[in-house]
């Protein structure tokens, strides 16, 4: 195929991963387009973009998931090309038909791939038919309750009862015995129906011990498919991660490279293009089973670029103006260890709700091996129109020992003011003996986060945090930081008395 450079892109998303996508777009030359909120009208992607937008709304579904404003928005700026990045429209096959139809490049796979992997069902019956081993189950969506009844007594008790079209696991239930499975069924039917507009709902063995570990892939349009290695992802809340590391504890050489080449095959019996992500579950007897697919760029691809020392927005942008491939899968290497940390804006001892409010202080961590994607600054708030994300903290050292100390001194360098966050959270994984040993599984908040037996400071984050706003505001009222008025109305510096040495 004939390659078409891309010289425009239209960034349909928000925050973070706005601002990161952006910046390799900077980096590569090529302009960036922000669409943005009335919410969002301050926030820092909407400056750093070369040209910005407004969709003219505060709710997710008149802005960012309007897929004809979004549309709009690309043909006006003239953008050549949209990346979605995650969440909102990144993996609707509607939005990425109607970009192909506008005549503009869709930063991802092609809008029917999206469709049938975005299908659990469909996704299935595609990878098993190319040897991918799937967990025991339906292929097709339960019809009645005698049909589940038939199905769970064939497989065995325990059993998931999962939504067909879902994720997140929102229209998940966990059966134990027959008692239980009508109140599940119709528990997951309706939740599916109200989150997803689809109550179809399938059946799968539940995976005892189970973690969850995923392989970035790569693919271009020239037949050239691959991995660059795992991550894992189990230290998860509500069925949605907040720690991921790479590489897994659990995972030995034959395992991996049996993995990764399950994961290639996966993309391969999909004809899929662009980077995406083959999720598997892996259970406490060794064995794995394909989860899903997810048809877009991760949240926690930073710590697959800090062990491989790729871009992997920049992979994407190629990939899309047709180019092939630059890699071979021998020649992916991985070195040391990285490990990353999600910020929320969550009350972590409150059952991990959402909090709101305006960020009144932030400071960052730094320092060698340490990377903070971050959609915010101090002044900005967290609504409640979007999902909650302050910023993604990763870390990346030579051993995984490393690594952990050095995530557990950039989280308590870490200092948010005005909303509760997870760091406190992230702390206690970092410091825990089932992480520590590298010995866990995706139950890890169930059975080690007993908010009752914590023991809180006297002085809660939220209380020091306010302290250090009040501490730096009488620091600037006594110009210790921007000089002080002397009486000739001069400002007055250290820098200029002679207490400091050049």
């Amino acid at each position: 195929m004939t390659s078409k450079k891309i010289h425009k892109v239209l960034v349909a998303n928000r925050g973070e991963i706005a601002l990161r996508i952006m910046r390799t777009l900077r980096e590569m030359g090529v302009r960036s387009v922000a669409a943005y909120s009335d919410v969002d009208i301050a926030m820092p992607f909407v400056r750093y973009a070369d040209e910005a937008y407004a969709l003219n709304g505060k709710e997710a579904r008149e802005t960012y998931l309007d897929i004809a404003k979004i549309i709009s928005a690309a043909k006006k700026s003239g953008a050549d090309a949209i990346h979605p990045g995650y969440g909102f429209l990144s993996e609707n096959s509607e939005f990425a038909r109607e970009a192909e139809k506008a005549g503009i490049i869709f930063v991802g796979p092609d809008a029917e791939v999206i469709r049938l992997m975005g299908d659990k069902t469909e996704a299935r019956k595609i990878v098993s038919g190319y040897g991918v081993p799937v967990v025991p189950g339906t292929d097709e969506a339960v019809k009645n309750l005698t049909e589940a009844a038939d199905v769970a007594k064939q497989i065995g008790y325990p059993i998931l009862v999962k939504a067909a079209a879902g994720g997140g696991g929102k229209g998940m239930r966990l059966v134990n015995e027959e008692s239980e499975l009508e109140s599940s069924l119709l528990g997951a039917q309706s939740e599916a129906k109200s989150a997803f507009g689809d109550g179809r709902i399938f059946i799968e063995k539940y995976v005892r011990g189970p973690r969850h570990i995923e392989f970035q892939i790569l693919a271009d349009r020239h037949g050239n498919v691959v991995h660059l290695f795992e991550r894992e992802c189990s230290i998860q809340r509500r069925h949605q991660k907040v720690v991921e590391e790479t590489p897994s504890t659990v995972l030995t050489p034959s395992m991996r490279e049996e993995m990764g080449k399950a994961a290639v095959d996966a993309a391969r019996a999909c004809g899929y293009t662009n980077a995406g992500t083959v999720e598997f579950i892996y259970g406490d007897d060794g064995k794995y089973y394909f989860l899903e697919m997810n048809t877009r760029l991760q949240v926690e691809h930073a710590i697959t670029e800090l062990t491989t020392g790729l871009d992997i927005v920049r992979e994407q942008i190629r990939i899309a103006e047709g180019e092939a491939i630059s890699l071979k899968q021998e020649s992916v290497t991985r070195r040391g260890h990285a490990i990353e940390c999600r910020i929320y804006a969550e009350d972590v001892y409150g059952n991990f709700l959402p909090d709101t409010g305006t960020l009144n202080m932030i400071r960052e961590p730094v320092g060698n091996g340490v990377r903070v994607d971050s959609g915010v600054e101090a002044g900005s708030e967290i609504s409640v129109f979007y999902d909650p994300m302050i910023a993604k903290l990763s870390v990346w050292d030579d051993t995984r020992e490393n690594a952990i100390f050095k995530m557990i001194r950039a989280l308590d360098d870490y200092v948010v003011a005005g909303v509760k966050t997870t760091i406190p959270f992230c702390s206690f994984v970092m410091k825990s003996h089932p992480f520590r040993s590298g010995k866990y599984s995706t139950h890890f908040v169930q059975e080690n986060w007993k908010v009752e037996e914590m023991e809180r400071s006297s002085l809660s984050e939220d209380v020091f945090n306010r302290a250090l706003v009040v501490a730096a505001s009488k620091l600037q009222e006594k110009s210790l930081i921007s000089g002080r008025t002397q009486g000739n109305g001069k400002k007055h510096s250290p820098w200029l008395d002679g207490r400091y040495d050049s």
